[in-house]
């Protein structure tokens, strides 16, 4: 890793790991999503450093920016979890994708409170704490540990929201089980480093995947839409070990 990035990533783990411990001001950004003074604290510190590593890229960061989401750039979640880290759950991290040409060029994914730093670089391959992973050799769905998560839409009791709940009816009996963490960013990084076998999500924003896409990529696995398709970003996410990605797609259900 670019040793000016990784510095950069750790000290701002350092800000996160401050904040875990310590005493948080809690404000809401919409009816359950939660923002707090280290989300901004550590955006706004990510992308000083950034512009100076990569000049002349633009930044898109969760907190801060407005209008439309480009292609490229460098996407920043600054705690992704964010929920986790202010009821002082560990699964918390700050995710960084790099993307150039409509395609993720590095990422990093920290979670400074395990210890845990996933770095990858397209055609180099995909590591935590500089040791090289890979995705699991799962083959069969109901040996499957997978991942999930629930929308902040879900308070609208809408197409998200019934997707979600008809998707585990289906999957559930047929796995050895589902798990929700809370970070899509840390999900993608266990696919990648083969803790789970597959993990499924609906309506998540550049910001939450744009890292987690290239570790699992670089790892041997595949990253998809629902239908099969190559994701880049869009409605619904699936990345798994590419072995059980057509057992996960059609065991899923419908969107719509």
């Amino acid at each position: 890793m670019n040793r000016d990035l990784q510095n950069s990533v750790l000290e701002a783990g350092a800000i996160l790991k401050e904040g875990y411990f310590g005493k948080k001001e809690i404000h809401k950004k919409g009816s359950v999503d939660l923002v707090t003074q280290y989300d901004m604290k550590i955006e706004n510190f990510l992308m000083e450093h950034l512009q100076k590593i990569y000049p002349g890229a633009e930044i898109v960061g969760e907190e801060s920016f407005e209008g439309e989401i480009p292609s490229d750039g460098i996407y920043i979640d600054p705690i992704d979890g964010t929920t986790n880290f202010v009821h002082s759950i560990a699964y918390t991290c700050i995710s960084i994708g790099i993307w150039q040409r409509g395609e993720p060029v590095e990422g990093v994914v920290y979670n400074p409170i395990l210890n845990e730093l996933f770095y990858a670089k397209k055609g180099a391959g995909a590591f935590l704490n500089d040791q090289k992973i890979a995705v699991s050799e799962t083959e069969n769905l109901i040996d499957a540990l997978l991942a999930t998560g629930f929308p902040y839409t879900k308070v609208e009791m809408g197409k998200d929201y019934h997707f979600v709940i008809e998707s585990m009816q289906n999957l559930l009996p047929k796995t050895r089980d589902i798990r929700r963490l809370g970070s899509a960013a840390i999900d993608l990084a266990y696919v990648a480093c083969g803790r789970f076998a597959g993990f499924y999500e609906v309506n998540l924003k550049p910001w939450d995947v744009a890292a987690g896409i290239l570790l699992v990529e670089e790892a041997g696995g595949v990253v998809t839409n629902h239908l099969g398709e190559l994701y880049r970003f869009g409605d619904i996410i699936v990345a798994t070990n590419g072995k059980i990605h057509e057992a996960l797609l059609k065991n899923m259900g419908e969107y719509n």
